[in-house]
């Protein structure tokens, strides 16, 4: 029997050809992406209007509102995130005249085995192949926007080769990725702040003060219009609806689909960028972005699948993909949200890597967790759950240490709480992909 040139194999045998090219440390820089990008002819310079998106937490939401928005306007819409979950092809979202698709298995392997052989032997990161791809079949294929998601930093991370955004964004900063962008949040800033483009129009969230300071000498530098918020535009929650305002008037919304309060905010800064870069778009249209946003592993609930049958079918099981302090907290305050609706003893179920804040980020859940079950992550650098548990039990948590997510739900289901608890599953991306798969209710 024949088997078929494409598919998750081949797609895998490419990528592992290539991690002999390069370690799989992080090597931040654009020259070699540079390289190869005029090796293939500059697709990156034949793509369609884009939105630039920088940040530590928040990134993915506002591009999948801008997404939401925009298709509901009727725009092809071209999507670059990372990571994924699940599958390389999430990271690749293709513009159809009703609404994207993720790339096919025959075409994104096709494009990752071009970007190869135009590499040849030349050292190279995984990401910086897989960027140059996406360029390649953004090029190939007509939209009318692309919303272009920065993977680590921004200055010098390989999406930044793009010359002329309609717009950018910097969502919230915060401290993470410490080895590659810097120890202060100063440092930090300054990486992100790399995305800014000369007369280019910026959105900015709200943000710790020293950072926006960093923001604001650079826009100043190279002449970018800042849009700030609580400066130049709001987007609060009053009466359970999303009010935005900024110079172009006011926008009475839905709630966001997406739950926590912070996704207001994130929600505020894609309707913003949209604006800043120059998309007349109906009122109607953010109406139903808000309705329709969907970003898997957000706060979202699980109340179908393998995993989610194990449970009581009294019990709440919420998936996030939160990973540093600051998203923890706003994981904790949309915790605390639910708490208050609707009052159930909480029980996290968590896994990190070695490489992350383990301890900041457990410490907001103080108060709120009744119980702790750690599990280990399938990844180079995870944090044993031994050892993570130690760390919760530490900051004062009862916690025991698991195998796997499917062990840690038969304990959290045996636990005798009354009324039956909601059960949250975080600490990490990577978990969350892993729980989507075993839950068998992968991202489409």
């Amino acid at each position: 029997m024949t088997l078929p040139r494409s598919g998750a194999g081949t797609i895998g045998a490419i990528q592992a050809r290539l991690l002999a090219l390069h370690s799989r440390r992080i090597d931040l820089s654009l020259t070699r992406i540079e390289r190869l990008l005029a090796a293939l002819g500059h697709p990156e310079r034949r793509l369609p209007p884009l939105i630039h998106v920088a940040g530590t937490n928040g990134k993915g939401s506002t591009v999948a509102f801008a997404r939401a928005i925009l298709e509901a306007a009727g725009e092809r819409v071209h999507v670059y995130t990372s990571p994924n979950l699940v599958r390389l092809n999430e990271r690749f979202r293709l513009a159809q005249p009703s609404g994207g698709r993720f790339v096919g298995d025959d075409e994104l392997a096709d494009a990752l085995s071009e970007c190869e052989a135009r590499n040849g032997n030349a050292p190279i990161t995984v990401f910086e192949i897989e960027t140059a791809a996406a360029f390649l079949l953004f090029a190939r294929h007509p939209a009318d926007i692309l919303l272009l998601e920065v993977g680590l930093g921004g200055r010098l991370d390989a999406t930044n080769v793009v010359e002329k955004p309609i717009a950018t964004v910097i969502t919230r900063i915060s401290i993470d990725h410490r080895d590659f962008l810097g120890d202060t949040i100063e440092a930090i800033a300054a990486e992100k702040a790399g995305i800014l483009k000369v007369g280019v129009p910026a959105v900015v969230v709200s943000q710790p003060r020293e950072a926006l300071a960093v923001i604001e000498r650079q826009a100043a530098r190279v002449k970018a219009p800042l849009a700030i918020a609580g400066e130049d535009w709001t987007a609060t929650e009053e009466h359970g609806r999303l009010v935005y305002q900024d110079d172009d008037g006011l926008l009475d919304l839905p709630a966001p689909k997406l739950y926590g309060r912070h996704q207001f905010e994130n929600a505020g800064a894609a309707i913003a960028a949209l604006r800043a870069g120059g998309l007349k778009l109906p009122a109607p249209a953010f109406e139903a972005g808000m309705i329709r946003v969907d970003w898997p592993a957000r706060m979202q609930r699980l109340s179908q699948g393998r995993l989610a049958s194990l449970l009581p079918a009294e019990s709440e099981l919420w998936l996030d993909g939160g990973h540093n302090a600051d998203g923890g907290r706003a994981v904790a305050a949309a915790l605390a949200d639910l708490e208050e609706r609707v009052s159930r003893p909480l029980v996290l179920i968590v896994g990190m890597m070695s490489t992350k804040d383990n301890e900041g980020f457990l410490r907001n859940f103080t108060g709120l967790a009744r119980r702790v079950i750690t599990v280990p992550i399938h990844q180079d650098k995870a944090m044993p759950a031994p050892a993570l548990a130690d760390i919760a039990r530490g900051i004062g948590f009862p916690t025991i240490a698991r195998d796997d997510v499917e062990g840690a739900l038969l304990v959290a289901g045996q636990l005798e709480l009354e009324p039956a608890p909601r059960i949250l599953i975080t600490g990490s991306l990577y978990l969350a992909g892993e729980v989507l798969a075993a839950n068998n209710t992968p991202p489409e």
